[in-house]
């Protein structure tokens, strides 16, 4: 069996992977999947550590977690294809107002 350091070694490590390239990038999308990235980092912390204290408690929060992160996706991408049609751009600094 694997045990517990490792999978939160790997959460660990993804969820920094993800905090480093929502610092790092400018373009929205990729700060979005950089989002996506560290939430998935803390749902493999909640299942390990559900997994491992015998309870359904972390798997319970980690589907609501997965839903809100998936409605956080569209809602992010309808905003970013709004602002592509308007400013024909997707780079965090080239939007300073987000009034048309």
């Amino acid at each position: 069996m694997i045990p517990l350091s490792w999978y939160m070694a790997l959460a660990t490590v993804l969820f920094c992977i993800g905090v480093a390239g929502f610092l790092t990038r400018r373009n929205i999308i990729v700060m979005l999947l950089s989002l996506e990235l560290m939430l998935n980092g803390v749902n493999l912390n909640l299942v390990a550590m559900s997994y491992f204290m015998d309870s359904l408690r972390g798997h319970v929060f980690t589907l609501f977690v997965i839903t809100v992160a998936a409605c956080e996706a569209a809602v992010g991408l309808g905003i970013v294809i709004c602002l592509f049609r308007s400013r024909r751009t997707v780079r965090n600094d080239n939007i300073v107002e987000l009034r048309g």
